[in-house]
């Protein structure tokens, strides 16, 4: 099966739609082909994936990690619709601190794929919301890193103004605070 690759305004962050097949059972579809996904410059090799379930309303993020264990990232909703946000974090990009939104959808199938040095977050649009994504390195929690998600300064246009977060999302430092550590 086919997969479009579309490149967006940021360079590096490609959004991917597989094709779909279907019939009066239903519908097939791959969601990674690694053959497909060289093709298209995406060489990142995948070594874990992760299933987030949550409830309408629900903002996870924005998260990543610090290298050496940065994660590529390849994204895509299940079931439910999330309003998905990826923020440029490459210190020396052109777009550092810019961000992507989109809506990932068990019904549109698209996907994000998001090279290392990006955080990602959603914000849950159904009742219930199924993410999975597939990482280039596992998880390593003494590199776990985040920015909070309402940043006057990463200009994200989140569909909510209060959201249900965790603790821990609402402590993340600002994009300024995360440069001031460096």
């Amino acid at each position: 099966m086919k997969f479009t690759f579309k490149k967006t305004p940021i360079a590096g962050l490609i959004v991917v739609k597989p094709e779909v097949s279907s019939d009066e059972r239903g519908t097939f579809s791959e969601n990674y082909k690694a053959s497909e996904f060289r093709k298209a410059g995406i060489t990142a090799v995948f070594v874990q994936e992760n299933r987030s379930v949550s409830r309408k309303n629900v903002l996870r993020g924005l998260h990543f990690q610090r290298p050496p264990h940065a994660q590529a990232k390849l994204v895509r909703c299940g079931s439910g619709r999330v309003f998905e946000v990826a923020v440029d974090l490459r210190p020396h990009s052109k777009t550092f601190g810019k961000n992507f939104t989109i809506e990932l959808s068990g019904v549109n199938g698209l996907m994000l794929y998001l090279p290392e040095g990006f955080a990602h977050g959603f914000y849950a649009l159904t009742d219930k919301a199924e993410v999975m994504y597939k990482c280039s390195r596992e998880y390593a929690p003494s590199h776990d890193g985040g920015v909070l998600w309402n940043d006057p300064d990463l200009k994200v246009k989140w569909p909510c103004r209060r959201p249900k977060l965790s603790a821990k999302d609402c402590a993340l430092p600002s994009l300024k605070e995360l440069q001031e550590k460096k």
